[in-house]
C-alpha cells in the first residue's frame, strides 16, 4: 500500500475528510475572530427576521381581522345607493330672465340624477382617466397609488398625506360621504366647515377610509359607486355633480357634451374653484388639454380627436359668459322670503323681469363713458337702473367693479344720497296738480325765508344769477333753484312732500324750505321708480324684479309678482304737462347731453351741494333710466354735474337699449299746445318777500338777469 493512501478503504477516507473539516473549523475559530463575530451576527439577524416574520404575520392577521370587522360594520350601516345621490342640506336658486332663459344661480345647484351609463361615454372615460384609471380593477384602495402619492409629497417637501392623496374614486366617495358621518348643525357652524372637516387628509382619516372603501365595494357595484361620484362631486360655481356643471358652464346636459367639454369638466375635479371656466377660461382650457393627453395615453380617444378638441376648446355658454345681472340677482334674492331664497333647503326657480339685452346695454354704456372720461385710478362710483313704466326693473348696475374688490355693496339700492335738482319734478307735479300750468309765471329773484326755529335762508341758483320773471317750464328746464323754492312755498311743503312720497320717494323728507332743492336722501331705485310714475300718467309704482317663484319640478307658483302699479299720485293731465316740462329740460335745458336723435326724451339733472352727487333720470315712451355718480366716502366730484357725465352715460345706455325699437311719442301735451292759464303763483307768507318781488317787477319790467 503506497504513501498516498490509495490502499485505504472508502470508510477510512471519509473519516479523514471529516477530521480535516473539523480541524479547519477549529483553525478558523481560533485563527479568525472576525469570522466568529460575523457568524454570531448572522445568527442574530436570522433570529430577528424569523421573529419579525412571526410578528408581521400575526400583525397582518390582526389588522386583516380589524379591517374586516370595520368593513362589515360600515357595510351594515351603508344606506341604499339612491339615498347617496344628492346629500345637500341646502338647496339652490336658479334665476330666469323675462324670456325664461337662465342668467344666474345661487346656492348649491344640483342638476338632476345622471348615471355612469347616461352621461356621455367620453365624459365617463375622462373622469376615470383623470382620477382612477384602475377603478374597475381594484377592490376600493390602491396601495400602489397611495405609495406613489406619499413619495411625491415627500419629494416635494410636504407631509406624506399633504397634496397628492393617491385616493381611488371609491375613497373619494367615502370622503364625500364623510365616512358616513351626517351633517349636524350643533357640531359644525355651517356646511362649509363640515365639508372642510370631511376633506382633511390626516393619517387617521386615511386609515378609516380603507375599511369604509372596502365596505362600499362589497355593498355597491362599481357603476353604482361611480354614479354617486358623478352626482356628488363639487365642480365649481356652486355646481354639484356633472349634470349641474354641464348646465352651468355649457347650457347642455352631461349626456350631450363633446370631447373638449368633457375634458374641461373632468379637469375641474383637481381644483374646482381654481379651474372653473367662469373664473379663468384660459386656465380651464389648459387643464382640459392635459386631460386630453391622458385620454390619448390610455387609449380612450385618438390623437386626431385630441388635436381637434385642442384646436376648438370648450367655450362657455352665452349665459355663463355674460355673467349678467349680478347686482340684480342679489336684489331679487332679497325680495322673497329667506327660507325660499338665501336659506332655502329646496331647489327653487325664480322668474324675473331682467332683460339681458338691456343689462348688457347698461353695463357697456356705463363702461364706455367712464373709461373714456375718468382719469386712470379714479375711484368715482356710478350706478344704473333701467325699468319699464310699470316698475319692472330690466337692468341694474350697482357700481364699478374694481380689481380685487367683491363689489357686494349695491349702490342702486343701498346708497341713500341727496337728490339735488332731480327732486324738482315733484315740486312742479304738486303745483300742476294744484292748478298751475306749464306757462304760468314765476319770479327768479333774490329770496330770503325767515323761520322762527332756524336762521334766515336765501337760496341761490347754480350760476349765482337771476333771470327775473320766467315760466314754470323754463324754470325747470334751466334748473333754477329760487323759482322751485317759491313754487314749493306757494303750494305748501306738505303737498310737495305728499306727492313725492306717493310717487315712491321714501325716507325722511326734509321739513324746511330746502325740501324743494333735493336736500332729502333717496336711492337710485326709488328715484327711477318715481320717474316711472310720471311716465305712466301719474300712477305710482313699486319697482319689482320677482315675477314668479316656484319649486323645481313643481309648476304651481308659491308666490307671484312683488310690486307694480300703486296709487295715483297726480292726475293724467298734470302728468302730461310735467312730461312736457321735462322734455323741454332735455331739449333746451340742462339735460341736452341726454338727447337721442329722432326720439323724444324727458328727464332732469341733479347736482347736490359741493357736487357730492350727480344724477340724471329720464325716460322715453318705452323705458325709464336713472344714473347716479359720486364717491362712496362723499368726496366732492370735480367738474361733474348731472348734465355732464351722468347725462352722457344715460345717453349711451339708452342709445343701446332702443336700438331696433320703433319710435313712440312721449305722453305729453303738444309743444305748441297752450294750456289754460291759471292764476299767478301765490306769494309766500312773508311780507318782505312780496315787497322784493314787486320791486324787482318794477325794475326789470318782468324780465331780467
Amino acid at each position: 500500500m503506497s504513501k498516498s493512501g490509495k490502499g485505504k478503504s472508502h470508510g477510512a477516507r471519509s473519516l479523514d475528510r471529516r477530521r480535516r473539516g473539523k480541524g479547519k473549523r477549529r483553525a478558523g475559530r481560533s485563527g479568525s475572530p472576525l469570522a466568529f463575530v460575523g457568524a454570531v451576527i448572522g445568527w442574530v439577524i436570522l433570529r430577528i427576521l424569523r421573529l419579525a416574520m412571526g410578528i408581521g404575520l400575526r400583525t397582518a392577521l390582526f389588522l386583516a381581522l380589524v379591517t374586516g370587522a370595520a368593513a362589515w360594520y360600515y357595510h351594515s350601516e351603508l344606506p341604499p345607493v339612491t339615498e347617496l345621490i344628492d346629500a345637500r342640506t341646502s338647496g339652490s336658486v336658479t334665476l330666469l330672465d323675462r324670456h325664461g332663459s337662465v342668467f344666474a344661480w345661487r346656492g348649491k345647484q344640483f342638476g338632476g340624477l345622471v348615471t355612469s351609463s347616461t352621461i356621455a361615454p367620453v365624459l365617463r372615460n375622462s373622469v376615470i382617466a383623470t382620477e382612477d384609471r384602475r377603478f374597475y380593477r381594484h377592490f376600493g384602495i390602491s396601495p400602489r397609488g397611495i405609495a406613489g402619492a406619499v413619495w411625491i409629497n415627500l419629494s416635494e417637501g410636504r407631509g406624506p398625506f399633504a397634496g397628492h392623496g393617491g385616493s381611488t374614486i371609491t375613497q373619494q366617495v367615502a370622503k364625500l360621504m364623510c365616512l358616513g358621518v351626517p351633517y349636524d348643525s350643533d357640531r359644525w357652524d355651517n356646511e362649509e366647515a363640515y365639508e372642510t372637516e370631511c376633506r382633511r387628509g390626516t393619517l387617521w382619516r386615511k386609515i378609516k377610509e380603507v375599511p369604509f372603501a372596502i365596505a362600499m365595494e362589497l355593498k355597491y357595484t362599481k357603476d353604482e359607486i361611480l354614479t354617486v361620484y358623478l352626482n356628488r362631486c363639487y365642480l365649481g360655481a356652486g355646481a354639484y355633480g356633472f349634470e349641474a356643471a354641464s348646465q352651468r358652464y355649457f347650457g347642455k346636459s352631461a349626456a350631450d357634451v363633446n370631447v373638449a367639454e368633457a375634458a374641461m369638466l373632468a379637469g375641474l375635479l383637481t381644483a374646482p374653484t381654481r379651474y372653473a371656466p367662469t373664473n379663468n377660461l384660459q386656465r380651464a382650457q389648459a387643464r382640459a388639454s392635459t386631460v386630453l393627453d391622458l385620454l390619448v395615453r390610455q387609449g380612450h380617444i385618438s390623437t386626431a380627436d385630441a388635436a381637434a378638441a385642442k384646436a376648438t376648446p370648450a367655450e362657455l355658454s352665452a349665459a355663463a359668459q355674460a355673467r349678467a345681472g349680478g347686482y340684480f340677482a342679489d336684489w331679487v334674492m332679497g325680495r322673497g322670503p329667506s327660507f325660499l331664497t338665501r336659506s332655502t333647503t329646496e331647489d327653487v326657480i325664480i322668474k324675473t323681469t331682467l332683460d339681458q339685452r338691456i343689462q348688457t346695454a347698461a353695463e357697456e354704456g356705463l363702461k364706455q363713458v367712464l373709461d373714456a372720461k375718468l382719469m386712470d385710478g379714479s375711484k368715482a362710483q356710478a350706478a344704473v337702473v333701467v325699468m319699464s313704466a310699470d316698475g319692472a326693473v330690466r337692468a341694474m348696475v350697482g357700481g364699478r367693479r374694481f380689481k380685487g374688490i367683491a363689489g357686494a355693496f349695491n349702490r342702486a339700492i343701498m346708497a341713500r344720497r341727496q337728490t339735488g335738482s332731480a327732486f324738482k319734478p315733484f315740486v312742479y307735479a304738486a303745483a300742476l296738480e294744484h292748478g298751475y300750468r306749464v306757462d304760468d309765471p314765476v319770479l327768479d329773484a333774490p329770496l330770503t325765508i325767515d323761520s322762527p326755529r332756524a336762521p334766515a335762508w336765501s337760496p341761490r341758483n347754480y350760476t349765482g344769477e337771476f333771470v327775473g320773471e320766467t315760466t314754470l317750464t323754463e324754470a325747470l328746464a334751466q334748473s333754477l333753484n329760487v323759482p322751485a323754492v317759491r313754487i314749493s312755498e306757494a303750494v305748501g311743503r306738505e303737498r310737495v312732500r305728499k306727492v313725492a312720497e306717493t310717487f315712491g320717494v321714501a325716507g325722511d323728507l326734509a321739513a324746511g324750505p330746502a325740501l324743494a332743492l333735493g336736500a332729502s336722501e333717496s336711492t337710485l331705485l326709488e328715484m327711477t321708480g318715481a320717474y316711472a310714475g310720471i311716465l305712466n300718467g301719474g300712477t305710482s309704482v313699486r319697482p319689482y324684479g320677482l315675477v314668479e317663484l316656484r319649486l323645481l319640478h313643481d309648476p304651481t307658483p308659491l308666490m307671484g309678482k312683488v310690486g307694480g302699479l300703486g296709487e295715483r299720485a297726480v292726475s293724467p293731465a298734470a302728468a302730461r304737462q310735467l312730461v312736457y316740462m321735462m322734455f323741454e329740460a332735455v331739449e333746451r335745458g340742462t339735460g341736452q347731453r341726454a338727447r337721442l336723435s329722432g326720439r323724444e326724451v324727458a328727464g332732469k339733472t341733479g347736482t347736490t351741494q359741493a357736487a357730492r352727487d350727480a344724477w340724471f333720470l329720464g325716460f322715453t315712451a318705452d323705458y325709464v333710466a336713472g344714473v347716479w355718480m359720486g364717491y362712496d366716502d362723499n368726496t366732492p366730484l370735480r367738474g361733474v354735474t348731472g348734465g355732464g357725465l351722468p347725462a352722457e352715460i344715460w345717453h349711451e345706455i339708452m342709445l343701446r337699449v332702443h336700438e331696433g325699437l320703433p319710435i313712440h311719442d312721449l305722453p305729453m301735451i303738444a309743444p305748441d299746445e297752450s294750456p289754460r292759464r291759471a292764476r299767478a303763483p301765490t306769494p309766500v307768507n312773508e311780507p318782505h318777500v312780496g315787497v322784493i318781488n314787486e320791486l324787482l317787477r318794477t325794475i326789470f319790467g318782468g324780465r331780467g338777469r
